[in-house]
């Protein structure tokens, strides 16, 4: 968020204790106040921010940003902050409702949107089950999880929009603009370019629709959906039927070696007749009295009661974000409410600017991360030959070595060995030959100690 940081120290990670109100200046002059929620157990007064459900940091001079940012820090957290602004209604004006997040982490399931709440919120219990007017942005999980929300209250009910729509999911600095009309029309912008539009009436199930189908409506009689018919002029060639499906094979030739005596006459055998056509069928033309593919047609929905404020949203008085994060290191930051659309345009094209800066910065951190995660990939092979080599393992010599030996099965234990001692013993006491039990030992003696221990 633009503005300057209050009560910090300049690494922006020390929050104390008495600094649950965060002033921040923004650049309008307009004074907010950011508020941390706090655990059901309150601190005492000599502990620090250990017992916070959400720990934020308040970064100064973001890439890619303007200004002052803030940022989510631990992983697996659950994260929650408001900021009071003054009151504010959308009627009879256009709300543009517009930020930028940077997923700087490999975001695995996590959400980046923003609130707008209404009436009085208390701000240290602000968390997910308090009452919002308005959500958006996006909510990743995975990859196949890739969603955008937008949800409105009416009524005191959310309704989520209708259309999949999909979000942003790389390392970059993207501005995610919300634009609701007096006409209950909207748009949805990504980095100043429209993701999708509509309305209100048709995008969400807010309002029963204003037609329906005529569920007693049937096609007429007199309806033709014929969009070609037979040419009623048409006349079938004289001899046309007459003409044979297959003829002889004008090449063939009688072999030299047919007896007719024997093999009878001979006849050439059959190839298609390329003077066949089919069988007749008129010429297909257009119907001139096409009328269409029938449909059932709409009418007034008894039910529709049009409301003239659909898109007037309760009194906005805070803005809030809260979202669950498996992995941290979002950045928020450029949060606008206002009712221009061309000032919002203006603010994504002067942050935009140095679009090419924070690519650059991006791609040089990449290579720097992938450097360092090959070099302790190779220093962790290194220290493996190294350990193998004092175990007297080389891995060159050894690896065939390993791989054709032939481990003998050894399936001998404490009560293999007491058995066949039994067997033995009972061999000796009952005078039964070693040969009768040999059947009962057989599976026994297939080891090599097996046959190591009756010698």
């Amino acid at each position: 968020m633009d503005g300057n940081r209050g009560g910090l120290s300049p690494t922006g990670k020390e929050l104390k204790e008495k600094l649950e109100l965060l002033n921040i200046q923004l650049e309008s002059g307009m004074e907010i106040r950011m508020i941390k929620k706090r655990t059901r157990q309150q601190r005492p007064e000599n502990v620090l921010c250990t017992l916070l459900v959400t720990k934020w940091e308040f970064l100064m001079g973001c890439r890619g940003t303007v200004g002052d940012c803030i940022q989510t820090h631990t992983d697996a957290r659950h994260y929650a902050i408001s900021a009071k602004i003054p009151e504010f209604t959308n009627k009879n004006r256009t709300l543009v409702v517009q930020y930028s997040i940077r997923f700087e982490q490999e975001i695995e399931c996590g959400g980046g949107y923003i609130k707008l709440l209404s009436g009085y919120v208390n701000q240290k219990k602000f968390g997910g089950d308090t009452p919002y007017s308005f959500m958006f942005g996006p909510d990743i999980c995975g990859t196949q999880k890739k969603h955008l929300h937008v949800i409105l209250s009416y009524q005191g009910q959310n309704y989520p929009i209708k259309k999949e729509l999909e979000c942003e999911t790389d390392k970059l600095t993207h501005f995610y603009t919300f634009i609701l009309r007096p006409d209950a029309s909207y748009s949805i912008l990504i980095d100043n370019r429209e993701r999708d539009s509509g309305s209100m009436y048709t995008d969400w199930d807010i309002l029963p629709p204003r037609k329906i189908r005529d569920v007693k409506a049937k096609k007429p009689k007199d309806w033709d959906d014929r969009e070609y018919i037979d040419d009623p002029n048409a006349v079938k060639p004289e001899g046309y039927d007459s003409i044979p499906k297959e003829i002889p094979d004008p090449k063939a030739t009688e072999p030299d070696t047919w007896d007719e005596d024997e093999d009878g006459i001979w006849k050439a055998p059959k190839i298609p007749n390329p003077a066949y056509k089919g069988p007749w069928k008129p010429k297909r033309i257009k119907n001139p009295n096409y009328k269409g593919k029938w449909k059932v047609p709409y009418i007034d929905n008894p039910e529709f009661e049009d409301d003239p404020d659909l898109y007037v949203l309760k009194p906005i008085k805070y803005v809030g974000i809260e979202v669950w994060q498996v992995k941290a290191g979002s950045v928020y930051d450029n949060i606008l409410i206002c009712d221009e659309p061309e000032y919002a345009k203006q603010v994504v094209e002067e942050v935009f600017h140095n679009r090419e800066i924070e690519k650059e910065a991006f791609e040089e951190a990449e290579k720097i991360r992938k450097a360092r995660e090959e070099e302790e990939a190779q220093r962790a092979r290194e220290e493996g030959e190294r350990r193998r080599r004092e175990r007297g393992y080389d891995r060159r010599r050894d690896r065939y070595r390993d791989k054709y030996r032939r481990h003998p099965r050894d399936y001998l234990d404490d009560y293999h060995v007491s058995l066949i001692s039994a067997l033995l013993l009972m061999s000796f006491e009952t005078f039964v030959p070693p040969a009768a039990l040999l059947v009962v030992a057989l599976p026994l003696l297939s080891s090599c100690q097996c046959r190591g221990l009756l010698k």
